[in-house]
């Protein structure tokens, strides 16, 4: 059974003239490492509030058709219920990080849930040492960098131990170090403890090599969803505007110009491992 699917979903926002998105089928499988992306404005954000129940209980408007979310109809359970299966980590950590010390931050969300506090103790050392911030556990919020700061948003949701963690735009304000190091972070929560990511972003070149299945959406609409190495040689995905990976198109410069490579690179390690075959056959 699918740990998220959506049939014939559509919302509409208060006083909205029409759909931030329309008639979304959907199915993501539990462990997939979803990348969600598309142009400004076309619904990626406000599809992730679906999935932790903000929409419909929080922004109001109008939500049509029908979302599952590891077992629980959106509609029908509260927030907190859906929050215990889904962690939501937002664009700017700012937004999700209030507390006087990154540990209370991190242990807030089981204070409200009334978890007994030597439990508190252990899921937050364990979220601080997964995410590598366990030595910044006494210092303000504040006092951290935009990546530290992200890390700290993303312990505060693992702490709960979700089983699906939706991440919109995470890097957007990160240097490409830093970018990197939080993506390293959240594809071994994904290979190492099975929890499903779906993950907005529009920096491909430092993400697709993490994702198993790539969804472009359009004015409010999904219209490619496959295999990266697929996705990205589709036409579509060029008219749609989305920026492709450096070296995918390295890949197809390389092929206009008689190198073929055994397939399409999503990182520009395994670009160089592929040249190097494609070079030392050609030689044989």
């Amino acid at each position: 059974m699918a740990i998220i699917e959506a049939k014939g979903l559509t919302y509409t926002y208060p006083f909205a003239e029409k759909p931030a998105f329309k008639n979304i089928d959907l199915k993501i499988e539990k462990g997939e490492f979803i990348l969600l992306t598309g142009p400004s404005g076309c619904g990626k954000t406000t599809l992730c509030r679906c999935l932790n129940g903000l929409i419909p209980h929080f922004y109001g408007g109008k939500l049509e058709g029908e979302l599952t979310v590891a077992g629980l109809k959106t509609t029908e359970h509260a927030i907190y219920e859906i929050a215990r299966h889904v962690g939501l980590v937002f664009q700017n950590p700012e937004n999700q990080l209030f507390a006087l010390t990154v540990e209370k931050d991190v242990a807030f969300g089981l204070e409200n849930l009334g978890v007994p506090r030597d439990e508190i103790r252990r899921r937050v050392d364990w979220a601080l040492k997964i995410t590598g911030i366990y030595e910044l556990r006494d210092r303000a919020p504040f006092e951290l960098s935009g990546g530290q700061q992200q890390r700290v948003a993303i312990a505060s949701v693992l702490a709960m131990q979700p089983e699906i963690i939706v991440l919109d735009e995470p890097t957007s304000s990160l240097d490409p170090l830093s970018a990197k190091n939080i993506l390293d972070v959240i594809h071994r929560l994904n290979k190492d403890l099975g929890i499903t990511i779906i993950l907005v972003e529009h920096r491909l070149d430092l993400a697709s090599r993490y994702a198993n299945r790539v969804i472009v959406m359009r004015d409010g609409q999904i219209v490619l969803d496959g295999e990266p190495r697929k996705v990205f040689l589709q036409r579509e995905t060029k008219l749609i505007g989305v920026g492709i990976p450096k070296v995918v198109r390295l890949y197809l410069s390389l092929k206009e110009n008689g190198v073929g490579l055994s397939k399409v690179p999503l990182s520009p390690e395994e670009a160089s491992q592929l040249i190097a075959e494609a070079l030392t056959f050609d030689r044989g």
